[in-house]
């Protein structure tokens, strides 16, 4: 139901083509535990997704089986619901096994999904691993890029339901061959409007290339990254013709050592300019700062993410940034190996990040998982962003060697209890939800267009799960952004959005997590706030959209330079 011009007409609206001072950040108090009967149900087979990824193990255990596969909400028709789109692998050449290609299932709008992956043109067989979304051509239509051994794909949206392989059109065909790439983002690094694409490469691996390597001494295992030589992330340039660069050296970018996993970005020391954090798998993780003339900076080891604590690089596999206690600075959550635990890197504000997991709960349950999807995200809508964390390692045989290690893991979701601390309710939001799994990537999106962000999960060589937010009773405010001089998504705008209660700030942004992308729509949690007070949006054109009085439960789209030009009521929570 489209909202009434009354609400319309009550948010008053600013534009200004200056930087405008960020919203002051109001004290508040620490949100009271979340009611009951918030959970997350199972509705995977009643929603009719069959998804189950194919990661094409024979017997050989090659390396990329243990990584994959992601998964990433899109809306791909624009008809303002979510869709889904996994990754998957395929069987090896030579080898025995099924030849599968990834999946797009469309929202039916009525809490089923229909499979239209070859309507689309998307049933293609590739051994896919990682998906970034984004508007590369600003002609409003989201298209899909995908990491895959063997070359990776960018599918070009053609606004009718269908994409077409425009990968050596883009000139994309070399990106990939430095290494086994993994993640991706979009992104405008020089904020002209177009958006650039990174892609994380983990390591220089072929079947030829691969290793022998044990865990008991007699049968064979997975090597650990150690074993292979690294490979560089890229940055590829958007020309603005629907072509790209490769500009990864001339941006300071290039890193032979890197063994990249997971890619966040954020704007570390709030300039205005997005800055890169990689998660590095047996490497020092990495920080990019953005020198705002094409070029980068690295500070991973002076603003401390690289290493522990105790100096040691540890397994890095996913990355997500946000700032989870309200500071005006975004954190960094990095998931890392068993019996390292998660790093939760508080900004300082100062260029210096200090890893308060040990000190949390966060630390001390994490200890024995290994985690891999990871994001945050406010499920209870109570304005303090809580985090989510997919579990599961990567050999069975893990159980025989650790006995405490598991090869199937429970997930985590931390609560955030107002910006201080978390504690872990997973196994109160249902049995299903709170079950042992090989997970992989995770993304959140609004399925359902409640208002209540929900969670889709990929495991690896199994089934994938969709899991429904029901119970949330806050108010909520989802924003929707279009760009006209800012490239058309607003990737790397940043929203200020201030209540009676609190002032909270979010990026939009592309990637992060681990190898998925979650909804370019972002939601607000206003707790008993039944209206923002303030929005600003401050757009990577150095323009500021400001709006008053906006009344929550309801998704608004606002446009640069034009302010609100739709706006939907939530649709019934369950």
């Amino acid at each position: 139901m489209k909202a009434s011009r009354a609400a319309l007409a009550g948010a008053a609206i600013l534009v200004s083509a200056g930087l405008a001072l960020l919203p002051v950040i109001l004290a508040a108090a620490a949100p009271a535990n979340p009611p009951e009967h918030i959970h997350f149900a199972d509705i995977t087979r009643a929603a009719g997704i069959h998804f189950v990824a194919n990661n094409g193990a024979f017997g050989k255990k090659y390396l990329p089986e243990t990584l994959g596969p992601g998964v990433a909400f899109i809306d791909y028709n624009n008809d303002g619901w979510q869709d889904i789109f996994f990754v998957n692998g395929t069987k090896w050449p030579g080898h025995p096994g099924r030849i599968t290609t990834p999946a797009l299932y469309r929202n039916n709008h009525n809490g089923t999904f229909t499979d239209v992956t070859k309507q689309a043109g998307l049933a293609i067989p590739m051994y896919g691993l990682g998906v970034a979304v984004g508007d590369y051509l600003n002609n409003g239509y989201d298209d899909l890029f995908v990491t895959a051994y063997g070359g990776n794909h960018l599918f070009r949206n053609n606004g009718n339901g269908t994409f077409t392989d425009v990968t050596k059109q883009a000139g994309l065909s070399k990106s990939g061959t430095r290494g086994l790439s993994t993640s991706a983002a979009w992104i405008d690094a020089d904020r002209d409007g177009r958006l650039d694409l990174l892609v994380a490469n983990y390591v220089q691996w072929t079947p030829k290339a691969d290793l022998y390597c044990t865990m008991d001494g007699v049968h064979k295992s997975y090597c650990t990254p150690e074993s292979y030589h690294g490979a560089s992330l890229e940055l590829w340039h958007n020309n603005g013709n629907g072509t790209f660069t490769d500009v990864t050296k001339q941006a300071g970018l290039y890193d032979p050592t890197s063994k990249s996993l997971g890619i966040a970005i954020l704007d570390a020391n709030q300039d205005g300019w997005p800055d890169i954090a990689v998660s590095n798998d047996t490497e020092p993780n990495k920080l990019y700062i953005n020198n705002r003339n094409g070029t980068f900076t690295e500070r991973g080891i002076p603003d401390g993410i690289a290493y522990s604590e105790d100096g040691v690089a540890r397994a890095g596999m996913g990355i997500a940034a946000a700032d989870y206690d309200h500071s005006g600075y975004p954190s960094l959550l990095i998931t890392n190996f068993s019996n390292q635990m998660i790093a939760l890197y508080q900004n300082q504000k100062n260029g210096l990040f200090v890893n308060v997991a040990p000190t949390s709960s966060i630390g001390r349950t994490s200890l024995l998982t290994l985690g891999f999807g990871c994001f945050f995200f406010d499920y209870n809508l109570d304005s303090w962003p809580d985090i989510f964390v997919a579990d599961g390692h990567l050999d069975p045989a893990i159980e025989v060697i650790q006995h405490r290690v598991h090869y199937a893991e429970r997930p985590h979701l931390y609560r955030n209890t107002g910006g201080k601390n978390f504690v872990d309710v997973a196994a109160r939001m249902g049995a299903a939800f709170d079950a042992r799994r090989v997970a992989r990537g995770a993304a959140y999106g609004d399925i359902n267009n409640d208002g209540a962000p929900d969670i889709v999960i990929t495991t690896n060589n199994g089934p994938a799960q969709l899991f429904l937010n029901e119970g949330a009773t806050n108010h909520a405010l989802r924003i929707k952004l279009i760009g006209t001089k800012s490239n058309r998504d607003g990737i790397g705008s940043e929203v200020w959005v201030q209540s009676n209660t609190t002032s909270q700030g979010q990026m939009l942004t592309s990637g992060s997590s681990y190898l998925s992308s979650s909804e370019l729509v972002l939601t607000f949690g206003l707790g008993a706030s039944a209206k923002a007070n303030v929005i600003e949006v401050h757009w990577p054109s150095g323009a500021v959209t400001r709006l008053t009085n906006v009344e929550a439960g309801q998704t608004i789209t606002i446009r640069e330079g034009s302010g609100i030009v739709h706006a939907e009521r939530f649709q019934k929570r369950a």
